[in-house]
């Protein structure tokens, strides 16, 4: 047990000093403007100012693309559909049930399924024409994103829209193009939080009224020691099930975006 505890720290401490030693030369021989060979791999790192901006470029692409799913969520129909579902939760009362990876996932599934024509749109219009070299880069991020403009536009209230051009800025925009993309996405946020809540207060009235009633009943009868909240889960439960309750409010999600 000592020799192989002794020979596996020995080949750990080996292998760290191996890396050490490979970061300390990658380092020198990006200073230098050198290049890298090892066994079938050849990695060249030059000083010009060619291959700096090439680098600078590949940085900034791959930290686009690690707020990518960020950025989807918050230019689809993700907001409105997640806190909907959180408003429902905590009207019935039980906290953690359904669990918030349920939540989030039948969330996911709801917004694929009220984004599909707007996705089908980006891979016929933009997505297939640019993998067949049919289109370049910016035409092809031009087209993709008039899908998901419209689905914004659509969504969005026009208060809200002319708040972050009256703040921004801008000029008055005469048509729809005339919006920038980066005033759009806010303005749809806003008015998707707005929407959100709304239907979630029309969500919690009536379980309100469960818990008013309850408490009136046991305040009437001297239990003010029992906690009205376990008393009116089982009611709530009761109603939410026998009026379909989930049937209703995805019902509700999805035609609210039509």
């Amino acid at each position: 047990m000592v020799r192989r505890w002794s020979s596996k720290r020995s080949s750990l401490l080996a292998l760290a000093l191996a890396g050490v030693a490979l970061v300390s030369s990658t380092a020198v021989a990006a200073a230098q403007g050198t290049s890298i060979n090892g066994p079938g791999v050849k990695v060249e790192l030059g000083g010009a100012g060619g291959d700096n901006a090439t680098a600078l470029q590949l940085f900034l692409l791959l930290t686009i693309l690690s707020l990518v799913p960020a950025i989807l969520m918050m230019v689809t129909s993700f907001v409105r559909i997640t806190i909907v579902l959180s408003f429902v939760r905590n009207a019935i009362g039980s906290q953690q049930m359904p669990p918030n990876q349920v939540l989030v996932g039948l969330s996911l599934f709801l917004t694929l399924f009220v984004m599909a024509p707007t996705w089908q749109r980006i891979n016929t219009d933009a997505l297939q024409p640019y993998m067949t070299n049919q289109l370049h880069a910016d035409q092809a991020f031009d087209r993709g994103s008039q899908p998901l403009r419209e689905f914004m536009f659509k969504q969005v209230r026009e208060r809200d829209l002319a708040l972050f051009i009256q703040v921004g800025g801008l000029p008055q925009p005469n048509t729809q193009a005339d919006v920038p993309t980066y005033a759009l996405i806010p303005a749809f946020m806003i008015s998707e939080l707005k929407t959100a809540f709304q239907m979630g207060f029309l969500i919690m009235v009536p379980f309100l009224v469960i818990d008013i009633v309850v408490s009136s009943v046991l305040m009437s009868m001297g239990m003010m020691m029992l906690p009205p909240a376990s008393i009116s889960l089982p009611f709530k439960l009761l109603l939410f099930v026998m009026a379909d309750g989930w049937h209703l409010i995805i019902r509700s999600l999805v035609t609210s975006f039509s």
